[in-house]
Order: C-alpha cells, then sequence, then structure tokens
C-alpha cells in the first residue's frame, strides 16, 4: 500500500429490486472490497428491498483503486447465491476533498463535482460529492451488473489524514 489519505466510511443505506435466488425472496447482504480489505454488512431474512443503513470503514491510500460492491444471497446449507455486483470509482471523492482544501472550505455546504453515469460507471444516476458540515460527502445509486435487475444506494464520506496524505 502506498501514502495513505485517510478513511471511506460506506454507508449501505438500501437495496432495490434485488433478484430472487431462493424459492419466493432472498436473504441478502452486500460485501465491499477496496484493495485486500472487505467489509460486509448483516443479512437482512426475505427482503427483495432491504434496508441496512449499515456504516462500514476501509481505508485509503495512494494509488486511489475503485471500490466493489457485491451482493449475496445468504444460504443456510450451500454457497450463497450471487445477486449481483458494480463498483465506484473513488478518484472524484478524493479529487473533491484536495479541491476543498484548495478552496479551504470549512462551513457550509458547496458541491465539489458531479460524475455521471457512463459506461465505465454503474451509475444508476448523476451523483454530486459535496462539501457539508465539515464533510466530502457523495451519495451513489448503483445498478447491479449481470443479473436481471437490483439496485444498491451509498452514501460515501471521505475522512482525510490529519497530517501529510492530503496535498
Amino acid at each position: 500500500m502506498g501514502e495513505p489519505l485517510g478513511q471511506l466510511k460506506v454507508t449501505v443505506v438500501r437495496g432495490k429490486r434485488l433478484v430472487i435466488r431462493d424459492f419466493k425472496s432472498s436473504d441478502p447482504y452486500v460485501v465491499l472490497k477496496l484493495g485486500n480489505q472487505t467489509a460486509k454488512t448483516k443479512v437482512i431474512s426475505s427482503c427483495l428491498n432491504p434496508v441496512w443503513n449499515e456504516e462500514l470503514t476501509l481505508s485509503l491510500s495512494e494509488p486511489v483503486g475503485v471500490l466493489h460492491i457485491e451482493v449475496f444471497d445468504k444460504d443456510r446449507f450451500k454457497a450463497d447465491d450471487k445477486m449481483g455486483h458494480a463498483q465506484v470509482n473513488l478518484q472524484p471523492i478524493v479529487s473533491a476533498a484536495r479541491l476543498r482544501q484548495i478552496l479551504k472550505l470549512s462551513s457550509g455546504e458547496t458541491t465539489l463535482r458531479k460524475v455521471a453515469p457512463d459506461s465505465e460507471n454503474c451509475l444508476v444516476r448523476e451523483s454530486s460529492i459535496t462539501f457539508v458540515n465539515g464533510e466530502v460527502v457523495q451519495d451513489v445509486y448503483l445498478r447491479l451488473c449481470e443479473v436481471e435487475s437490483g439496485e444498491v444506494e451509498l452514501k460515501l464520506k471521505f475522512i482525510g489524514a490529519s497530517a501529510g496524505g492530503m496535498r
């Protein structure tokens, strides 16, 4: 790993229209992967529109990578079924945090950057990166890949390293 930049707090807010992997429903959970780090939400039983509202924390370092999101259906007696995956490029939120420092923002609410959906990302709609209440945050709505349907909503919050990490 390179130079530490800070922490990424990811709130896995909810899923929408997830695919059925059991007889009538699914028992979904989300796995986040960043480099060699992994974090996992709790399982929500028998639900295709789960609400997790669970905050998971990962460390960010140079080079800034991609956050991988995988959704699984928990099974008791066999391997968990895949319910789709997505990814988020973290460079825009890190760049926005650097811009916040350059602009010397300390209070108020300011939109620092917007990320549009395109063929390179899994965004359902435009995602704004804002500075609000002293924090750089991004609300992300992702379409799950390689499944018939499904979306996941995340809230990303970048907490920069106190010394040296953000130049």
